[in-house]
């Protein structure tokens, strides 16, 4: 178990309350020189040195993209008898309606040596089907999307606890002084239907100090706000007040020990080496030509899906520790044969050129890449059989994600689902299995990184959770 900051900050609050001012001083500068986090040092051997995390906001359907189901040719339009669900849970939109099994109207193929089934929507994917692996049984608890997607960001579906990249951030620490350890990116999607809201709580640090938040990038403007100084404000003049605002919370903290304002004091020190680290990693413009071909002529667009998995690329190569990737618009509920293309079109070519990217840099097999929604879609189709507009409702039971690099086998398929993709028959894999197993290659024990929190020790899998050995290379 990580120890509790709180207490480190008592038991030195007690060394500084007894020893020259000198003393506490040089304690808080020996803190200030190494960002990570006290137990630290017991993590951190694994083949994954940091997380990419491209997450698809709305939730992508399996049918159209990884879980091929070719017998519902067969049963396309039969009315699903109500003992089917019989004690699942089913949204608001759909629970009176009647159930028309719905085929898919995209072909899939087989591709590379490890023969991957993957959509006609998904070419560039395709091409780099043996460095992926597919999970088709992937399993969730929440069926509407906001507690959906805070369950996976936190393992709970209640706002309030800390995200995984803060998590990690405070187990593991930064590579690099002048960076954060969490960084966050969102793009738009090009679907025409409206998005899912996403709050900055999703990156936060919940009841972790707050240094381990995740920092958002923008695309306009300060990357992060308020990194410029003031007009009239000088280098040197942000210098000296920052020095006199460090030194009077220093003095608070010798007062009261109070170990937010250690987190306070490194977030300012952060921001100050940011004012400097960050504009020069974010201007693409010294890229080769050839990398922006690799990933696509959106690559050159600041704010996009493309861009941004550049960007990601440059971060990982700059020592940051979490990056994750927000991409809204995948919550097709109807228009899915007119927006599903467009957001496969977003995604396709930037997500295989990342990990076309990393490989040739040498960087795959210390960075874990995982793609995937919220939850995954039903077998029928909502609002009727029109196969130019239908769409397909919420389904948490079961659905499709894909990882690679860091520490995970490579072209492999985990998981079966029954005909209607509608319940998981194989090898299924729930959110906390998922956070324990991606722990688990960057080196970190999903049971003893934990943090006591009003008495009780908290940790990102709560109290469930299994490393999936078989996904291991």
């Amino acid at each position: 178990m990580i120890s509790n900051e709180l207490q480190t900050a008592i038991t030195r609050r007690a060394l500084l309350s007894q020893s020259a001012c000198g003393i506490g001083a040089t304690a808080l500068s020996s803190l200030l020189s190494d960002d990570r986090v006290q137990g630290a040092t017991m993590f951190g051997n694994g083949p994954a040195k940091r997380v990419i995390y491209l997450f698809q906001s709305g939730a992508p359907s399996q049918f159209e993209l990884f879980d091929h189901k070719p017998g519902l040719d067969d049963l396309h339009g039969t009315e699903l008898p109500a003992e089917f669900f019989a004690g699942q849970r089913q949204t608001g939109m759909t629970a009176t309606q009647k159930k028309q099994v719905c085929r898919s109207i995209y072909e899939f193929r087989k591709h590379g040596d490890s023969a991957a089934e993957i959509s006609e929507n998904l070419p560039h994917l395709a091409s780099v089907a043996d460095d992926l692996c597919i999970i088709r049984s992937m399993q969730t608890q929440a069926i509407n999307h906001d507690p959906a997607i805070t369950f996976f960001q936190t393992g709970f579906q209640q706002a309030g606890r800390p995200s995984m990249g803060a998590w990690i951030s405070y187990g593991l620490g930064t590579e690099n002084r002048d960076l954060p350890a969490y960084v966050v990116m969102i793009s738009e999607g090009s679907a025409l239907r409206d998005s899912q809201a996403l709050y900055d709580r999703l990156w936060g640090n919940g009841f972790l100090p707050s240094a381990h938040q995740g920092v958002k990038f923008r695309a306009k403007g300060d990357p992060v706000l308020y990194l410029s100084n003031p007009a009239g404000v000088s280098s040197a003049q942000r210098r000296d007040i920052l020095d006199l605002t460090n030194a009077l919370n220093q003095q608070h903290f010798d007062r009261l020990g109070d170990p937010e304002t250690l987190a306070r004091i490194r977030q300012a020190e952060l921001a100050f080496r940011m004012q400097t680290s960050v504009p020069g990693l974010l201007d693409t413009s010294s890229e080769p030509q050839h990398v922006f071909d690799l990933y696509g002529d959106n690559s050159r667009i600041p704010g996009t899906y493309a861009a941004n998995c550049l960007l990601a690329r440059r971060l990982a190569e700059q020592g940051v520790r979490f990056i994750q990737l927000y991409h809204r618009g995948w919550d097709q509920h109807g228009d899915l044969p007119r927006d599903l293309p467009l957001q496969c079109g977003d995604i396709d070519q930037p997500s295989a050129a990342l990990i076309t990217d990393l490989k040739q840099r040498g960087m795959l097999d210390e960075t874990l890449i995982i793609w995937g929604g919220e939850f995954g879609r039903t077998v029928y189709a909502q609002g009727g059989l029109n196969m130019e507009r239908y769409g397909r409702d919420h389904h948490p039971r079961c659905f499709s994600m894909w990882m690679a690099g860091g520490g995970i086998k490579s072209g492999m398929t985990w998981g079966q689902t029954d005909d209607f993709s509608f319940n998981v028959v194989e090898n299924p894999v729930h959110v906390y299995d998922l956070h324990a197993t991606m722990l688990h290659c960057l080196g970190v024990n999903h049971e003893r990184l934990t943090y006591k929190f009003q008495g009780r020790n908290y940790r990102l899998t709560d109290v469930h959770g299994r490393v999936i050995e078989e996904l291991l290379a």
